[in-house]
């Protein structure tokens, strides 16, 4: 938080000046920037299959016990762990009929309760409505710093959620850290993970935990470096111990501490995620409070330039009615974008919409393949696990097609706005995360095979009818009711109907298998529908509040020149001195903003163009500044 107290004073200065300057469009964009500064909260994402530790690593990277670890359960609800001065822990569950998501307090000892799931399902509220997250605050000194951590459940498996909630966490994340223990390599499911993740956060790494457990570990961990690069994926690989660590803070010993591997997940931390974060948010301060103060030394530097030399301030007053003419042309038609731009995003909804269903039908054609070549009743558990995996993996690589559409929108967009400058792109990536709700969708389960009472029973009563039928011709031989020739009959015909009925039995599993396939598939496909179209209209709120406010904030800013100019053209000889000292004073602090703004740019503020220092020279004639930065 010291680092950022600089930017702060920066920013509350540029905000002084625009309030000042009566722009309360760039103020606004000012505060927002300010907000972050601080507020710098950081989003660390712990995923990975069930059972590999993660619960169990959360607890030791914020020393504390507060999420539960048990062998014979998995973590069903995605969990927020953020700083709060006392513990307390709120559910946040589905609303009534697709309505808003309500807020639930419940006891923190009774998290256990909320987050364990030995059997699999849906967790439900005291309320009976599906659980969407459980957010939890507790003190600890990580938390404390700005750091969030969510603790999710397991990628694939029986009764878990599959890859498709886990991703939809990423985008909104600072970083991602996928574990997997060291008892086995990475499997199908962890690698298409880690290349999915990578498209939508900027921080990923793999951690192999448990290595106190597996003294084969460096084997694993040399091979999983391995299948990385097999299947190009540069992510960096770290083995941690969350027991060793749990010891180390307990006995305060610093071997065991660097035994356990968390000093190089710390280091990842900061280099990775808070130096990155830190970069990127001087990076955001310096860009827009270089903007504004182009915008304010547009008007400043107009009026200025007025009052030292008429000549040049009635060229400089053309000038500015010339590119009011064309902001205010393409102000009012506005149509022309937002038709690219709704456009755009319908073809997109189409295109999302139609690569799901293809994916989807593909699995399902995979899947009833399998079970007309299987029996499902003995490998229900397989089927359920797969189709999670990849169900979870399908809906993955449509979120990340969706983000990398979406940029390509904007940029088409964009092109309407060349006339004004380059502008920049808003931050699509943080319109794609969300709470993904297909979590509610399981696999229905087959009904069990038949018992071996039912199996004798099928076969006696098969039986009766040729054991009756051959003795009654027997009799008319002289023979008994019972003899060889009917036992024999009766044999027959009961391995006859025990056949019959298993072949009956085994059609009916299949058919029901695939009944099972086809509903999983439409719950899926209903809820990330759903979850699509909110997405799509988040990022065309999000495109359209962004354009549409680059070209307001040009029109203004030239407007406002435009007037000060005027009013300095027409000002009595006896102000001019006085109005031209102060516009000076104004124009050096704005200059001084520049300065620093530039400062923290380093090489990438010369690209930004020469027209920003001329538009903050006093008594030079100003340029128009690009429009979006």
């Amino acid at each position: 938080m010291v680092a950022a107290n600089p930017l702060l004073t920066m920013v509350s200065e540029a905000i002084a000046v625009a309030r000042a300057a009566e722009r309360g469009d760039l103020v606004a964009r000012l505060e927002t920037v300010a907000g972050k500064v601080r507020d710098p909260r950081r989003r660390i994402v712990v995923a990975g299959l069930g059972n590999q530790g993660k619960s169990r690593f959360v607890n030791a990277l914020v020393n504390l016990d507060i999420c539960p670890v048990a062998d014979d359960s998995a973590t069903a609800v995605t969990t927020v762990l953020s700083y709060g001065a006392q513990p307390s822990a709120t559910l946040i569950a589905a609303g009534a009929d697709g309505g808003a998501n309500t807020r639930e307090s419940v006891p923190f000892d009774a998290v256990a309760a909320v987050t364990g799931r030995p059997h699999g399902g849906t967790v439900l509220s005291p309320q009976g409505r599906a659980v969407l997250r459980l957010e939890l605050e507790a003190p600890s000194q990580l938390l404390a710093d700005g750091i969030v951590v969510v603790d999710t459940p397991g990628l694939g498996g029986h009764g878990t959620t599959g890859a498709a909630t886990v991703l939809a966490q990423a985008p909104a994340a600072d970083a991602v850290l996928m574990l997997t223990d060291a008892s086995t390599e990475l499997t199908e499911t962890e690698v298409d993970f880690l290349r999915q993740v990578r498209e939508l956060c900027p921080a990923v790494a793999v951690l192999v935990t448990k290595i106190d457990l597996y003294p084969h570990w460096r084997q694993v961990f040399e091979a999983n470096r391995k299948h990385l690069r097999a299947n190009d994926i540069e992510v960096p690989m770290l083995p941690v111990s969350a027991v060793l660590r749990a010891h180390a803070m307990r006995l305060q010993d610093e071997g065991l501490g660097r035994e356990s591997g968390f000093g190089l997940v710390f280091q990842f931390l900061r280099e990775q995620v808070v130096a990155r974060d830190q970069a990127a948010l001087r990076r955001a301060v310096a860009l827009d409070i270089s903007s504004a103060a182009e915008h304010l030394a547009l008007a400043l530097g107009s009026e200025l330039v007025a009052l030292r030399d008429p000549a040049r301030g009635a060229a400089a007053i053309r000038e500015l009615h010339a590119a009011k003419a064309e902001a205010e042309k393409l102000h009012r038609h506005t149509a022309a974008w937002q038709q690219t731009l709704g456009d755009g995003v319908t073809d997109l909804a189409g295109d999302i919409d139609h690569d799901l269903r293809n994916r989807l039908r593909d699995i399902a054609r995979t899947a009833e393949d399998w079970i007309d070549e299987h029996d499902p009743g003995r490998h229900w558990d397989s089927m359920d696990e797969w189709l999670t995996a990849t169900v979870g993996s399908a809906v993955g690589d449509n979120l990340v097609w969706t983000g990398t559409r979406a940029v390509k929108l904007a940029e088409r967009v964009s092109t309407h706005f060349t006339d004004l400058g380059a502008v920049d792109l808003p931050e699509v990536r943080d319109t794609l995360d969300g709470d993904s709700r297909t979590e509610s969708c399981t696999l229905a389960d087959l009904e069990p095979d038949l018992g071996l009472g039912h199996k004798l029973l099928v076969g006696v009563r098969g039986s009766y009818g040729g054991v009756v039928m051959a003795g009654m011709v027997g009799t008319m031989a002289g023979m008994a009711l019972i003899n060889p020739i009917s036992l024999g009959a009766g044999v027959l015909l009961g391995g006859k109907a025990f056949t019959d009925d298993k072949r009956a039995r085994l059609a009916k599993r299949r058919a029901d298998g695939k009944m099972a396939v086809r509903r999983y598939l439409d719950d899926v496909a209903f809820h990330t529908g759903k979850e699509t179209k909110d997405r799509l209209h988040r990022i065309h709120r999000l495109l359209r509040d962004h354009f549409t406010a680059i070209a307001e904030r040009t029109l203004r800013s030239i407007d406002e020149s435009l007037r000060a100019a005027q009013e300095a053209a027409n000002l009595e000889a006896a102000r001019r001195t006085e109005r031209a000292a102060e516009l000076e004073r104004r124009l050096r602090v704005v200059a001084e903003l520049r300065h620093h703004a530039n400062a923290l740019l380093g090489p990438e503020a010369a690209l930004l163009g020469p027209e920003a220092h001329a538009a903050i020279a006093p008594g030079t004639l100003p340029q128009l500044p690009p429009a979006a930065r």
